[in-house]
């Protein structure tokens, strides 16, 4: 059985968490393109450096990431690849394919759906194919994904506070 036939036998189990966050579509856009937001809401469940020595990344469909992944910042997971299929800033959604050694098959979609003027509804949607490992991969990725919207959270509320003080001066 060849690689691809046995990642379409697969059972493949979704994960999906929604947040209410405090900032408009349009803050939340301007923060998911940049890696260091990336690696400040993964942390410390996960660390992402770039294959390639990047410090930012252009965020576009097509575009093709690796990335050294550590769980916890320690236990070495190999490469993680992204690839980007869709950054639709005019419909706010982010859908990559994304893989590495222990996990074939990362499927994340990124909702944005505006609720009012300061606040957004934000969804992780994935569906995740590990094999064997996928129950355990899924249980890890429900922390990971809770973890990453309270990040989300405390760094809309921390940019708000700072541009308020901003606006104060």
């Amino acid at each position: 059985m060849r690689i691809d036939e046995r990642r379409q036998t697969m059972k493949h189990q979704p994960v999906v968490l929604t947040s209410i966050v405090p900032a408009d579509a349009d803050t939340i856009w301007t923060k998911l393109t940049k890696l260091s937001t990336l690696q400040h809401i993964a942390s410390p469940y996960a660390t992402f450096k770039p294959v390639d020595g990047s410090v930012d990344l252009n965020w576009q469909p097509g575009a093709v990431y690796r990335f050294r992944f550590r769980l916890f910042g320690l236990l070495p997971l190999g490469i993680h690849t992204i690839r980007v299929q869709r950054f639709d800033r005019a419909d706010s959604i982010v859908y990559t394919e994304e893989s590495n050694p222990y996990v074939p098959v990362w499927n994340h979609t990124i909702r944005l759906e505006r609720i009012d003027s300061g606040h957004t509804r934000y969804t992780d949607e994935v569906e995740i194919g590990a094999g064997w490992k996928t129950p355990f991969v899924c249980l890890w990725a429900k922390l990971f994904y809770a973890h990453r919207q309270r990040k989300w959270v405390r760094l809309l509320e921390a940019a708000s506070k700072q541009a308020k003080g901003k606006d104060g001066e």
